[in-house]
């Protein structure tokens, strides 16, 4: 199996799920489209990403994912720059967004499984010392919507509805059972394939 991603989340997920599995990156550009709803945008992403990379052959089965942050019909996706991180943190300061990962399998260049999930995130009201401290520190400007569970973005937030493996970048859950779909499944405990 090879993960279509360069997130170190993602790997960190997966290996501690037990899957065994290569990496290679797919480097698409993540583009919305007009009118395009935010759902299918990553769901779009995840299988663009997927089979970018079973196009490269070898015939492995590929699983690719793209997470996204919805507040009030707003995408926010990976900061450009510190700015517009903190302008991100301070919109979702003190209010309830959806985190988006959508995850797809492809096999033989064709995609045999695609998905969103979804997470509900609450943060608190966050100050202007927390955010540019945060921004400083350059955690957020590879994650969606400038922030990471997994990291002192934890400290932000107040509530989380749902997986937060999600918010974190890969809902493993419903990804074990997808891929097993597929006849992948992880090494048994002790074991490594």
């Amino acid at each position: 199996m090879i993960l279509a991603s360069a997130s170190p989340r993602r790997k960190m997920l997966l290996g501690a799920a037990g899957l065994n599995f290569e990496i290679a990156a797919s480097g698409i550009d993540e583009v919305m489209r007009a009118g395009e709803a935010a759902e299918a945008f990553a769901e779009r992403m995840a299988c663009e990403k997927a089979l970018n990379v079973a196009g490269r052959g070898g015939g492995a089965t590929v699983l690719a994912a793209d997470t996204i942050v919805v507040l009030e019909g707003r995408i926010f996706g990976k900061p450009t720059d510190a700015a517009q991180a903190r302008a991100m943190l301070r919109a979702l300061s003190g209010n309830l967004h959806t985190v988006i990962t959508a995850y797809a399998i492809a096999r033989d260049g064709a995609i045999v499984e695609s998905r969103a999930v979804r997470s509900g995130v609450r943060f608190r009201t966050l100050t202007d010392e927390e955010i540019d401290d945060y921004v400083a520190g350059g955690a957020p400007l590879d994650k969606a919507g400038a922030y990471g569970i997994q990291d002192a973005g934890a400290g932000f937030i107040a509530e989380v509805e749902g997986s937060r493996d999600n918010v974190m970048g890969l809902p493993v859950s419903e990804v074990i059972a997808a891929l097993a779909r597929h006849g992948i499944t992880p090494a048994p405990a002790g074991r490594s394939a």
